[in-house]
Parts: C-alpha cells; structure tokens; sequence
C-alpha cells in the first residue's frame, strides 16, 4: 500500500532478513535492548536508501553510495535525520548562527533599531559591516606569547621553538645559512632578533636569493599569525591546536568586550538595549521583552522570532542564550537545536528520522519534546524515532520492537503495533514497560564527607553543600539546572576525583572497538609471537593494510557542503587487511576474524589472557554486542559515550563522577548497570552520578536535587536526603514525577 512505506528482506548488519510496513504520516518508535538493530533498520537501511535514491536524481553531480542490504525499499520519501551528531561549527558558530533567530533579530534591528544604521549584515559579526575590526568578530584575542613559545636558553638546533612545525621551518633556515643553528637565543643581537622575530624584506641576501624558500621568509612573529591566529583553528588537528593554545593567551576582546560586533552595530537599540545584550538573553525574559516593543511595522517579524523562542522553551532549552558557542552544546542539546531548525520548514510529506532525542531531557521536559514530535507528525510528515523513553513510547502510533536480545542474537522483529499489544507481549520491552520498581529498601551510611564551599560557577548561587563519602549520590535536576556546574565546582576542590563527562570521545577516524579500549597492541602481540613475524603486520595502519583503502576498509569520496559518501572496498571487502596477512591465525582465526567477533564472544576466545579485564568492562556497561573492529564513526552517541565510560572504569581511583552514564542504556540494560554501580560502592569507592533516570534516583544513597528550573532560575539546592524522603519535597520537578512513576499523588 502507498500509505506504508515497505521493508522486504533486509540484512543490514545484524537484521535477519526482515520485512515490515510503517504506516506514513504517524509516528512510528523503535525500540529493544542496546544492539537489537534498530540504527541498522531506521538509519543504514531506510535513510541511506532514502538518501542514495535523492542523490541519484542529481547523477552528473553526486557520487552514488552503495544500497542497503535489503530485497526492495518502497514508498520512501525524502528523509531528514536529526541525530546525536555534535552540530558541526567553528570559533564564530553559536546558538544564534545555527538558528533562524537571530537573522530575524538583526533584521528587526534593521527595520525599528535606533539610530538606524544600514541593512542586517551591519549587525553580523561574520560581515565586515557589522565585525569588530579589533577581533574580526570573534569575541576575543588571541595573542602569541614569546615567552611560552621560546626558549632563550637553546639554540634553534636544539629546540628553542616550542612549536614543532616552525622549530622544523626554522631549523631548515638555519641549515641555508639564515641562522647561525647553534647559537643559544639568549646570545642574540637586536640585528639577528629583528630578523630572527620579524624579518628583513630589504635584506639583500633574501632579495637576491634564488630559493624559493628563502625569498618567502617573513619573520617567525608574522608567520605564527598568519597561520594560526588570522584562521578558523577549529579544522586543524586536536594535536595541532593544543601545541596553539600552549604559546598563545587568549582574553576577551578590549574593543568589543567580546560582543564580537563593532560599536556602529553596537549603537543602534530598541528600548534602550543594542543586540549584542538581547543575544545574552535566555529565551523567557527575550519572550517578555519583545512583547513590550510596540510597532506594527515589525510586527510579523516579532511575531517569528517568538516562534523560535518558544520551541527552545518547549524543547527544554530555555536556558540557552543566542550567543552561546556550539561548541559547548551536549549531544541532547544539539539535537534539539536542530529540531527547532526543521520546525520552521513548509515542506511537507518528509520523513523525519530522531536518534534518541530524550537524552539530556529530564522527565519534566519530555512532555515538551513529545509535542514536537507530533507537530512534525501534524505537519503532514512520517516520524520515526529510536527510542528507549517510556514516555516517549507512549505517543507512538506504531512500534517496531526488536530483539530479542543484542548483536547476533538480535535483528529479528520481535512485536510491531500499538502500545497496548506491546504491554501484552512478552518482549524484553513489554515486560520490563510493566515493570513499577519501588524505592530500594535500605542506604548506605557515609562514612564521612566532601564539602563543596560557596560554588558560584555558572549559575550556581552561592552553594555550599555535602557530598557524602562511601555511597552512591545522584545530582538531578532539570536540564540547565547547575548539575554539571556543581560537579565542575567539586573537581576544583577534589582534583583527585575520576570524571566522565558528556565530552565527545577523543579518537580518529581509523579508530575501532579494540583501539579505543587498549586491546590491540596485545591483539597484535599474540598474533606476532605465535607466527614469529612483526607485529606491525597485524596493523591495519601499518605494513599490513590493504593498499587499495589504505586499511580503512572503505572508499571515501569527500563531497562539498555534504558528509562524505562511503563505499566497501572491493579489494579486502572491508577486511582491512592484505590477503597475505590473513593467512595468518591464532587459535584457529585469522586478524580478521578476530576482529569480526563481538565483546561477549571475544570474551572466552581469549580466556588466559590480560585482555579479560577490558573486555569484561565493555559487558558491563552494554556494549557486549559490540564487534572488536566497528569503527567508531558508525557508533551510535550513547555507544560513543559507553565505551568512554568503560575506559573511566578501568582507572584507579577512590571518587567517581559520572555524568548522565544511562544514555542510550534499554530498560533491560539498567540493572547490570546498577550492578556495576554498587560493586564500585561496595568496594569502598564514593560514586555520584548526574542523572535524570528515576531508575538510578530510586537505587541512589542520597540525592542532591537542584533547580527549580534552568539557567538563571536554576542554581539552588532544592532538596538533599535519601530518594525516600524525596517523596515529600515540595517545589521539585524530580520529586514530582517520582512520586507520578510509584502511583503516589
């Protein structure tokens, strides 16, 4: 039927050769434990396809990616995936770049602002009309620092520029005669100074001088600036920019006081404030201060930035302001963001595809996000949404369960239809969504105390509050309440602590299950010594890669403006690895197959060994149907987050932090993860956690909730007791729907 859109034989990844129909223009959720094959169904089989279908109607432009492993895909319309990805950004991208808000907000600036000054490019900072010329609308200034960047004490041969690029350049210099190479710094004149920091363009030995190399020298102060303090550093390296930010300080800008406008655009205001001050506010008070400008004329554009505003209240994000850097958003909050994008979209008949946009959502704001999803779905468009969320569940008008467990032992439908005949089934999702889990009987007593002293970070008001020692605590609160900041505020205090935070994981993009976990140097080892060969064979970014990908296993062609297009290689077949490498085995497999194996299977292929222990880490916290070799691009977020998390766990340490560690986690997952909890607090360990699931609250020592709302009616601590005496906080968001979920009014 054309009202379907219809799924025959799929067998991506670990589908097993599924067929279905979902309905067009409902809300379709999927559900089932971490690795059931959800993304595999929603986002490599219906997207990609959906994807590759619209590319190949511009076949003189785009390269085609392969198709999804699947017999036939009908009905598909054109897809938009809003997903966990951090929005891709620079030093100049912010909330108000990557939103329609500010365009109409420089825009009503340009129509009733006073005194008018010109078009809305005279209020971006990204056009020369409106930058401050001081930090070219950056907001601050960047300086090098000599005194961090050399070291007068040694000559150039010896090191004496910290910054190896240029320490190389300048060492090449010295080898064509520049320089004297030898010569310590501190023995230099103003002469050799001048050339050495500066340059010389009328030095006659640089006019005359037939290298290239030479002729071009300008002197080690302009070229430092040229490179790296006059571009957008955020697309270099993360080695790179760390060996800039260790010879440069950076402040606000003088000029501009970090508005990044100059004080033309600074000038114009309505109501006596300019744009810069209407961009720090937070949604609320930006809602009630236009509401107070009266003008017909601008009417309609106040009437759409109003639009804007209230979905970032809807959404959970009323903390945020304009200028706030997308750099800084979490996972969740980026999501969000980008769903208030689309929402402003008069294209109709879509399918709008959502990757868990719960996460970061504390149950008060789901409600919010669920209205979202069913506007889209009134827009006249198809809604597919992974999901684990009860509440979110509850709204869907169909439901896809897969299972029954993860990896292999998933991609099979379990259950699909309503939320009624799922209650009824006897899927892991069915029972455990029955399932009322009341407030855990006993709490463990502290054994002493952490204080943090008058915290004022961020929105915090002045706190000082205990964290109790030896028992596991859970922070709560609403998103942009101060958890995080309060937590940041005890690290200060306690450096000593452990902390896993909502940061992307640091890695490459060749890096795999078994690189990120500290397996495959050992991995490598056992296959090196039983072969007697190097053990940079086994590598796949060394002398055993397949020369065709280069060991990536796949072929990239990097399209402008868009996310690459990737394709298997055709030569290793994705293995990696060259042929003659593979001859090679260990305990009957080959590299490859080792690498094709799942944690929980690779868990007895190498008993005997030291590897137990970080693959055991990975069970725990979910992840047992995780492959050794998936690369961590096709991660999902809350995968990326608990593979990070077992890297944390692996560290020794007597206080751990964890923030938000259930993203992504099924029902079914929670207990082995509260398992996991409490062995690391039975073990004499202090354990809190920053966490909005009411599963973790009602299996907490102790609860530290802040609020009552977020941004700057966030801050104060609202109650702190055991989750039993939570029940009768009053004025508690987290208390309230705690005693919703246990039937008590």
């Amino acid at each position: 039927m054309k009202n379907a859109i219809r799924i025959t034989g799929a067998r991506e990844n670990n589908l097993k050769n599924i067929s279905l129909e979902i309905p067009k223009g409902k809300i379709t959720v999927f559900t089932g434990v971490s690795g059931a094959g959800k993304s595999s169904l929603v986002f490599d089989t219906i997207a990609a396809e959906a994807q590759r279908q619209l590319n190949a109607t511009f076949t003189n432009y785009l390269p085609l990616a392969g198709r999804p492993d699947a017999d036939s895909l009908q009905n598909l319309t054109a897809s938009v995936v809003i997903n966990q990805k951090q929005i891709r950004g620079n030093n100049r991208s912010t909330v108000r770049t990557i939103t329609e808000i500010f365009s109409l907000l420089r825009l009503l600036f340009s129509r009733i602002g006073e005194p008018h000054i010109g078009f809305s490019n005279a209020f971006s900072f990204n056009e020369p009309e409106g930058m401050c010329p001081e930090c070219d609308g950056l907001g601050e200034k960047v300086n090098l620092d000599l005194e961090k960047l050399l070291d007068r004490d040694k000559s150039i041969n010896q090191g004496a520029i910290r910054f190896p690029i240029l320490s190389y350049q300048w060492q090449r210099y010295a080898s064509l005669g520049l320089f004297n190479g030898d010569k310590k710094l501190a023995y230099y004149t103003a002469e050799e100074w001048q050339m050495f920091l500066h340059g010389d363009k009328e030095h006659p030995r640089l006019k005359d001088e037939q290298d290239i190399f030479l002729r071009n020298y300008a002197g080690l102060i302009e070229t430092f600036t040229r490179r790296y303090l006059k571009k957008d550093i955020t697309a270099l390296s993360e080695e790179t920019q760390l060996a800039i930010e260790n010879v440069t300080t950076r402040g606000i800008c003088p000029l501009c006081l970090g508005t990044r406008l100059n004080r033309q655009a600074l000038s114009s205001k309505i109501n006596g404030k300019n744009i810069a001050q209407l961009a720090s506010l937070e949604a609320k008070p930006l809602l009630a201060f236009l509401s107070a400008v009266d003008s017909p004329k601008a009417a309609p554009i106040i009437s759409s930035i109003n639009d804007g505003l209230s979905h970032l209240v809807t959404l959970g994000l009323d903390y945020l302001t304009l200028d706030r850097p997308t750099m800084t958003l979490s996972a969740g909050e980026a999501q969000r963001i980008k769903m208030i994008r689309h929402l402003g979209s008069s294209l109709t008949d879509l399918t709008y595809i959502f990757d868990e946009p719960t996460i970061g959502l504390h149950p008060h704001d789901v409600q919010g996000l669920n209205k979202m999803l069913q506007a889209f779905r009134d827009m006249g468009n198809t809604v597919l949404v992974v999901e684990h969320d009860p509440d979110v569940i509850a709204i869907a008008d169909h439901i896809v369960d897969l299972g029954p467990d993860a990896g292999k032992d998933g991609g099979e439908i379990v259950y699909q239809g309503t939320l009624e005949g799922l209650l009824k089934s006897q899927t892991l999702t069915g029972q455990y969504l029955k399932r009322k889990n009341s407030i855990k009987g006993s709490f463990r007593q502290a054994a002493g105390k952490f204080t943090i002293h008058n915290a004022t970070k961020h929105n915090l008001k002045n706190i000082t509050v205990d964290i109790p020692e030896g028992v596991l605590s859970v922070i709560t609160g609403v998103a942009g309440a101060g958890k995080s900041s309060l937590m940041e505020a005890f690290l200060e205090d306690y450096p000593q602590a452990i902390y896993f935070d909502q940061s992307p994981i640091q890695s490459s993009s060749r890096s795999i299950t078994a690189t990120y976990a500290g397996m495959m140097d050992e991995i490598r080892d056992l296959f090196a010594d039983a072969n007697k060969v190097s053990r940079s064979l086994f590598s796949f970014n060394s002398k055993g890669a397949c020369p065709e990908c280069n060991g990536s296993g796949t072929i990239e062609i990097s399209l402008p403006f868009m996310d690459p297009v990737k394709s298997r290689c055709e030569s290793c077949k994705g293995k990696r690895f060259k042929q003659a490498v593979l001859d090679y085995t260990w305990r009957g497999k080959s590299i490859s197959d080792v690498l094709e194996k799942t944690v929980l299977e690779a868990l007895s292929f190498f008993e005997g060994t030291s590897l137990i222990k970080q693959l055991k880490t990975l069970e725990d916290v979910g992840l047992g149907y995780l492959t050794l070799g998936q690369a961590l691009s096709t991660y999902s977020g809350g995968e990326s987050q608990r593979i990070k998390l077992s890297a944390v766990l692996q560290k020794s340490g007597s206080i751990y932090i964890l923030d938000e560690p259930t993203v992504s986690l099924h029902m079914a997952d929670l207990e082995k993860f509260l398992s996991m909890l409490n062995q690391l607090v039975d073990e004499g360990n202090t354990v809190v956690v920053i966490e909005h699931n009411l599963e973790i609250v009602k299996n907490a020592d102790w609860v530290i909730d802040l609020g009552p709302e977020g941004g700057t009616k966030g801050g104060q601590i609202i109650f702190k007791g055991t989750p039993r005496e939570m029940l009768n906080a009053k004025n508690s968001h987290t208390a309230e729907h705690l005693r919703s979920q246990l039937n008590i009014s």
